[in-house]
């Protein structure tokens, strides 16, 4: 979290202050030293770190968005959404761009390439979609259709997901199986049904390898294979040494979840041996957790699979496959460490690292190589979908110079007007803990009636007048006392979100997950306020207060513009924040929390002529949310309409308010569950 120096990192990047007293009792802004630039935005929220090569600003200070990386066009984002809206699709709105998931698919594969090159690797890479990352059927079917030229396959962690993949993924002509076909890796807990399934489908031409995760699966594998007579394509899942990091972490181990220890793995292999059947063993699996963020693990992992590997091999196990799992990272904060947001690696680092060590185990052991499977979700995934949200209005903490205090005034409301007047540079950490001193008193002597609503209203009055003072001197500090540390925080405005945490990015609220999150247009111009996000959910936890920041550190406000009201408007200019690099997990896992449901969904993809939107896929109705929790429109509406009769019969409403209720409850059972902004 934030350390001693969060304040002093607040913004001194975006203007220069000068703080010399022009009266004695104000600290007056001055013109900033320099024009505010999109390099200046840039910089500020880090988009060249975590955003190429797909997202970057543009001379009208809008976010662009390049699918195709650097080989394509670029679309306007602010632009995109605002055409979108014209559709008459409102927001909040994800948008999936089909072509960065096709091109992080080549650039996986690409690096591989390059490294079983490099390093004369003398077998193939055969990548697979892990489907728990992203179920839903527009993303599975276009990963399908995008690694067909790379035999990219799929990996089931559970009985639905299998069903999905069987039916995605093309079986092999005329249904004869061979090691040309895009593979599927079967994970998870299994039953009867899920493995039966699985190799009946060999049949079909389909090459299910079915990963043994607990000795129990390996008995049952073999009962329904003499059942059926059908050989199956074994894996097992080892349990490694090698410790992750990061909030995954525990995904290795003995401890772990999945997975067999060295001592159950040998079981399997003299069962396998007994039975006969030893040749059906053929791949070897791990995990080392989700979001690997040091190299350095990745290094021990693969150098410890590789050793157990070979001594398989050795053991006369018919070893083809060796599956590294997921974990290649996404770096969420651009700051390219080894930070639980980042990650110190590139792509390219990490299919080396691979290659590399799996090739000299092989070669000291004089084993032949296997074909290399990574399970690369988040990777693949994070990138293509940005999450656009509209502000409905802001909270701010009262910042209006108080008008000066007179000798008649209340002994507690002058002891604040005379903090207020001497806060400087060299007393700024005594004046906080005074003002906050005289706050409290200041409620004590309301509280026991000494005070007026009056009175007490205008000590809060400089109280905040008091902070907002010696926030503007801490920002210019080199350093910043500890106590001083969440001043930022309490001073930040609160700008309403039209989103449910819960069900866009529940991550964010149950792991504390860091995701990019800035305006997609105004760049050109300053943020000149700080904000935390507060979403529509009647939840405290229903917030955003934790933002990337440089190197590897959090902060708790977010650069922000003031929102614009113009033309006697009591709603704000549509001011639109984008929140990217959410493709992975998010969707799958968010709730129905007040009963928010699925935003809308459009599918992007490049054309000669710019876009097209592939598909759409229209958020959930108030009446398809309430059906989840068994409710039925129609009962609910008919409920009203009887209530609404026996109100006109008692005439405690008229026929036209009557109506007009009817009216307003029915078509808002069929709106969005979301917020139309405007007046």
């Amino acid at each position: 979290m934030a350390g001693k120096t969060q304040l002093k990192k607040q913004e001194k990047q975006l203007s220069q202050l000068d703080l010399t007293p022009s009266d004695g009792n104000n600290l007056e802004k001055v013109a900033p030293v320099k024009h505010w630039s999109i390099e200046d935005s840039e910089n500020l929220y880090r988009i060249q770190g975590w955003g190429e090569p797909y997202f970057s600003i543009n001379a009208a200070g809008n976010i662009t968005v390049s699918p195709q990386g650097e080989r394509g066009g670029s679309l306007d984002l602010y632009e995109l959404v605002s055409a979108i809206k014209r559709r008459n699709i409102g927001l909040p709105l994800l948008i999936r761009f089909s072509d960065i998931l096709e091109d992080r698919i080549e650039r996986l594969n690409a690096c591989f390439s390059r490294a079983i090159a490099r390093y004369n690797y003398p077998n193939v890479y055969r990548g697979v979609y892990p489907i728990k990352c992203n179920q839903h059927r527009h993303i599975v079917e276009s990963l399908v259709r995008f690694g067909k030229p790379y035999q990219f396959g799929l990996e089931a962690g559970s009985k639905p997901e299998l069903m999905i993949a069987l039916a995605t993924l093309e079986p092999a002509l005329n249904g004869k199986n061979d090691k040309t076909q895009p593979l599927l890796i079967c994970n998870g807990y299994k039953d009867k049904e899920y493995i039966e399934t699985a190799l009946l489908t060999t049949r079909l031409g389909h090459r299910p390898l079915i990963v043994i995760e607990q000795l129990e699966e390996l008995y049952l594998t073999l009962r329904v294979s003499r059942q059926l007579g059908i050989a199956p394509h074994l894996g097992v899942r080892a349990k490694l040494g090698t410790k992750g990091v990061g909030r995954w972490g525990c995904s290795t181990g003995d401890r772990a979840k999945f997975g067999l220890t060295v001592p159950e793995i040998l079981t399997v292999v003299t069962e396998l041996e007994q039975a006969g059947m030893l040749d059906c063993l053929q791949l070897l699996h791990y995990h080392i957790g989700s979001q690997i963020s040091a190299i350095s693990v990745i290094k021990d992992a693969i150098r410890e699979a590789s050793q157990i590997y070979v001594e398989l091999a050795k053991l006369g196990a018919n070893m083809t496959y060796l599956d590294v799992g997921g974990g290649l990272g996404v770096d969420y904060d651009g700051s390219k460490t080894n930070f639980y947001a980042s990650k110190n690696y590139n792509m390219q680092n990490y299919a080396n690292d691979i290659v590399a060590e799996v090739k000299e185990a092989c070669e000291d052991a004089q084993i032949s190589p296997p074909i290399l499977i990574s399970e690369s979700g988040r990777a693949i995934a994070s990138h293509q979908s940005v999450l656009v949200f509209d502000i409905l209005g802001s909270s701010e903490v009262p910042q209006n110079p108080p008008d000066p205090c007179n000798g008649k005034e209340h002994l507690i409301l002058r002891n604040l007007w005379e903090t207020y007047t001497g806060i400087d540079e060299r007393n700024y950490q005594e004046a906080y803990h005074d003002a906050g001193q005289f706050k409290e008193e200041a409620i004590s002597l309301f509280n026991f009636g000494y005070l007026s609503l009056k009175e007490r209203a205008r000590a809060e009055q400089l109280y905040w007048a008091c902070c907002h003072k010696i926030l503007q001197v801490a920002r210019q500090e080199d350093y910043v006392p500890d106590d001083l540390e969440d001043l930022e925080q309490i001073m930040a405005s609160i700008y309403y979100a039209n989103l449910s945490v819960f069900q866009s990015v529940p991550d964010s609220w149950a792991i504390d997950q860091l995701f990019p999150i800035m305006p997609i247009h105004r760049l050109d111009r300053e943020p000149t306020q700080r904000g935390i996000l507060a979403d529509l959910t009647c939840d405290s936890d229903g917030k955003i207060a934790q933002f990337i920041d440089l190197r590897g550190d959090i902060k708790s406000v977010l650069e922000l513009h003031p929102l614009e009201y113009k033309n006697g408007k009591h709603s704000p200019e549509p001011y639109y924040l984008g929140m990217f690099l959410v493709g992975a997990y998010q969707e799958i896992m968010g709730n129905l929390h007040n009963l928010f449901g699925d935003t809308n969904v459009v599918h992007i993809q490049m054309s000669p002529k710019g876009y097209d939107i592939e598909y759409l896929v229209k958020g959930d109705t108030i009446t398809e949310v309430l059906s989840y929790v068994q409710y039925s429109a129609e009962d609910l509406l008919e409920r009203i309409r009887l209530r609404c009769e026996q109100a006109l019969q008692e005439n405690r409403m008229t026929v036209e308010e009557s109506q007009l209720l009817l009216q307003d409850y029915e078509r808002s059972l069929r709106r969005y569950t979301y917020l139309v902004g405007g007046d």
